[in-house]
């Protein structure tokens, strides 16, 4: 085979589109790693509407990671305290079968829990929700989407009545402003940043860059004005740009009249906010708060962008709704160059929250609570009237407190690390250890959560499967297998097919191909905000297609929404809210002087599952660290490179100090990506705290107060392993 697949990079939610040659090409030398291992080779797709032939580091390489430390077979273990035995297929699946019939049996199907991940395609996404929410009857799936975007998505329903960012990556060419807050897009989501900053540089004398952020990040130094607000005032800041473009008269009062509501209740909020309190209580000077302002007021075209920052949240999605705000007082939205646009963290974030892949939400952006959206998909199921609960399914953070009181009996994890990646780390690793049979669907073996798994089943990854994703501006790709899976491994979708055929769904599990399940799901979009029922698997193999794209459309532009100027409320009109900021859930007082932020590096995505395994990257970043402002270094006779103790109210950790007027004094910082795996005392979520946005539900993984103590005696850290040695009764007997 020497054909070049089209495909996408699994990483963020940029989605950037890939081209894949296999290792031996007529003429030319066998790429190989430094190992001489024979790897595939990857380049930027030039024709990928969305990212344009650019890639960065992480996708570059993705191919090195495909068969290093690969779950190759199913592995079984009665208790924790034994090493896995291989098992057939059969076996594992009535093993599977067989616990959930008697939990349900025992319990009830509210006792059955699916975590799953924005690293799943579209197609998994969809049979999991058939299974759980249609066959089962539970709305207990929910995904790490929870920890990344469920503020942006109760943002965006709340105040324009759906979901969906209303912008794309044209925009990014056409702003007269960037107001990037939240996001260091520079590192997080580079291809989108490195196109911003092209326009940025070209056009330097008319278009404006402002970021908000504690830390001086590689996005804030290129800059016009970068906020190094106090970590929890982000509404204080949007208030108080919201006061002075009221004051001065910067606002659309037409749009407002004729397309919003609620504004008074809105202007009545932000009366309370003038520029000296909120320089004040931001840490910002007033002169740099009126630049702000009036590089907002000024511009024509106002592109606002954010991720995690604003997402993880106490006050998620009340940050969310003030910075759509902004954009309603302006009238700066459904036109190119400007609107609210959150960057998606994860691959397939996006097409998570359009199939239903959170424990509230269904198929076609529909919610479990809305009956009109249950009964619509009962009948398009064939399944039984009320089969649908009414209620909220467990969140991410519920299945863990489940785990706690007895009342969840079997977990199922798929492609995603929460033992790593769940807010107070070690609480949630303590209620994995007495979960009564949790299985772990993954295409890696070890990882951190297998140490806590009963029945290890092997995922085909990237490359091995075929199946959809969706980006951060809505464009869905194909992604194309162009190799077989690795060992017995399978795709996540034929797996859960599977579990539900042999609980007694056959007939609501037919498929045979990944074609077949999406052709399937694409009729629950019909007339819903995301129609994609002019897709299907042949049509996106040809090029990505952008929603709304219905079956009825002919040459229609979608790359905006709402350029009507009509929302997808009942009224048609958008909703302005009126929130007065609360701050963090965990100030830092006396005990706990410091404000600890968590986040992520240029090279490493997540919890290292793939890019811990990759030399290049390995090298870019060969340890995590603690950044910490010098006058606070001073304080505390830490010098670069002292290993510090960092202590929260949940946990302790130890990291290298790097010493750096990038952060903010009363502020430290730590790269999220450390598990157990990787490296001693290094999970960052050993501090963090799962209190979480009472509307999205997405907990507070940006900010908790932390004390911080120089530890006398250094202790070297040793990267040098491709990991550290996992505890011998995690291991499997034989592979």
């Amino acid at each position: 085979m020497t054909d070049t697949t089209r495909t996408l990079c699994p990483y963020c939610g940029v989605g950037c589109g890939l081209e894949v040659s296999p290792p031996a090409q007529p003429g030319k030398a066998i790429n190989r790693d430094s190992q001489g291992n024979p790897i595939w080779k990857v380049k930027g797709d030039r024709n990928h509407p969305s990212s344009q032939g650019m890639v960065c580091v992480k996708g570059a390489t993705i191919a090195e990671a495909i068969d290093k430390n690969r779950l190759r077979y199913p592995m079984l273990r009665d208790s924790l305290d034994e090493p896995f035995r291989r098992v057939s297929w059969d076996e594992a699946y009535q093993c599977i079968v067989h616990r959930i019939q008697s939990v349900c049996a025992t319990q009830g199907a509210d006792a059955v829990c699916m975590y799953g991940s924005g690293q799943m395609q579209t197609e998994d996404y969809y049979v999991a929700q058939k299974l759980l929410k249609g066959c089962l009857g539970t709305n207990n799936f929910d995904s790490n989407s929870r920890l990344c975007m469920s503020s942006a998505v109760a943002g965006y329903v709340q105040s324009l009545g759906a979901d969906g960012p209303p912008c794309c990556y044209e925009d990014l060419d056409l702003t007269d402003c960037a107001f990037i807050i939240g996001s260091n897009a520079a590192e997080c989501h580079p291809i989108v940043f490195n196109r911003l900053q092209k326009h940025h540089k070209k056009n330097h004398n008319v278009v404006k860059m402002i970021v908000v952020d504690p830390r001086r990040t590689p996005t804030a130094e290129v800059a016009d004005l970068h906020l190094a607000i106090h970590p929890g005032t982000d509404i204080d800041l949007l208030n108080g740009i919201a006061h002075l473009l009221l004051r001065w008269g910067y606002f659309d009062s037409e749009f407002v009249s004729e397309c919003t509501a609620n504004f008074p209740a809105f202007a009545e909020v932000i009366s309370h906010y003038p520029p000296e309190v909120v320089a004040s209580k931001c840490g910002v000077s007033v002169a740099d708060l009126e630049t702000a302002a009036r590089y907002w007021g000024t511009s024509k075209r106002v592109l606002s962008l954010w991720s995690m920052g604003v997402n993880q949240s106490t006050e998620g999605t009340a940050k969310v709704r003030s910075i759509i705000n902004l954009h309603l007082m302006t009238g700066q939205i459904g036109k190119p160059g400007c609107g609210p646009f959150s960057l998606t963290g994860q691959p397939n974030a996006m097409g998570g929250r359009e199939v239903g892949g959170l424990c509230n939400l269904l198929p076609g952006y529909r919610h479990v609570q809305n009956a009109q959206d249950r009964a619509e998909v009962e009948q398009f199921w064939g399944i039984p009237a009320g089969r649908i609960s009414p209620h909220w399914g467990r969140t991410a953070w519920e299945m863990i407190t489940g785990l706690e009181t007895g009342d969840v009996g079997l977990l199922w994890i798929v492609a995603t690390n929460p033992a790593v990646s769940l807010p107070d780390v070690k609480r949630a690793q303590a209620a994995l250890l007495r979960s009564p049979f949790t299985v772990y669907q993954d295409a890696y073996y070890p990882t951190e959560t297998a140490a806590y798994a009963h029945l290890l089943l092997p995922a085909a990854q990237w490359g091995e499967k075929t199946g959809t994703m969706t980006n951060s501006e809505r464009v869905v790709t194909l992604c194309q297998a162009f190799r077989p899976p690795v060992g017995e491994a399978q795709p996540d979708w034929a797996i859960i097919a599977e579990v539900g055929r042999r609980l007694g769904f056959a007939d609501k599990f037919p498929f045979t191909n990944s074609a077949e399940v999406f052709a399937e799901y694409v009729q629950l979009t019909c007339d819903r905000p995301c129609d994609m029922t002019g897709m299907s698997h042949a049509k996106l193999a040809q090029s990505p297609l952008q929603w709304p794209c219905p079956d009825t459309w002919a040459n229609r532009d979608s790359q905006r929404l709402y350029t009507d100027l009509r929302f997808a409320t009942p009224d048609g009109r958008a909703r302005f809210s009126a929130y007065h900021s609360k701050g963090l859930t965990e100030p830092p007082d006396n005990e706990y002087p410091f404000v600890l932020t968590t986040g992520r590096l240029y090279g490493h995505w997540h919890t290292q599952t793939r890019t811990g395994r990759i030399e290049k990257i390995k090298q870019m970043h060969p340890q995590p660290f603690l950044e910490i402002h010098p006058r606070d270094a001073a304080k505390l006779e830490i010098q670069e490179n002292d290993l510090v103790e960092v202590r929260s109210r949940r946990g302790t950790v130890k990291f290298p100090a790097k010493v750096t007027k990038a952060i903010a004094p009363g502020t430290v910082f730590v790269p999220m990506h450390w598990g157990a795996l990787w490296g001693d005392e290094t999970e960052a979520n050993a501090l963090t705290h799962p209190e979480c946005d009472p509307d999205s539900h997405q907990p507070e993984l940006k900010a908790c107060a932390v004390q911080l103590a120089k530890v006398v005696q250094k202790t070297k850290i040793d990267q040098t392993d491709a990991y550290p040695q996992y505890p011998h009764q995690f291991l499997p007997a034989t592979f």
